[in-house]
C-alpha cells in the first residue's frame, strides 16, 4: 500500500504548541512529552493502515492521539493534512 505525504497546517502547529504552553505552566517535562506524543502518530498517517475515525465535520477524519486530546485531518488518495488539535472535551466543531 502506497504510503501518504503528511502536511502539518499553521492551525495545527500553533494548537499543539498553545496545549504544550498550558500544560507547561504545571509540568514542563508533561508538556513536552505530550507535544512529542501528539506530533509522532501525526508522522504514522503516512501509512493507511494507522487508525483513524470519521470525523464530526464532514469530510474529515480524526486521530485520537491521547484520552484528552483529538486531531482534526482531512485527507485524499496522496495526502493527509493534519488541520487543528482540539480537547476532547471542547465542543467540535466550533
Amino acid at each position: 500500500m502506497k504510503r501518504k505525504h503528511v502536511a502539518r497546517t499553521v492551525s495545527y502547529r500553533a494548537d499543539l504548541d498553545a496545549i504544550e504552553t498550558y500544560v507547561a505552566q504545571d509540568n514542563p517535562r508533561a508538556a513536552a512529552e505530550l507535544w512529542l506524543l501528539i506530533d509522532e502518530q501525526i508522522d504514522q498517517l503516512a501509512d493507511p493502515n494507522f487508525p483513524r475515525r470519521k470525523g464530526r465535520v464532514p469530510g474529515t477524519k480524526e486521530l485520537v492521539a491521547h484520552e484528552n486530546y483529538i486531531v482534526i485531518l482531512l485527507e485524499d488518495a496522496n495526502t493527509v493534512t493534519v488541520l487543528n488539535v482540539v480537547h476532547a472535551r471542547q465542543q467540535w466543531p466550533r
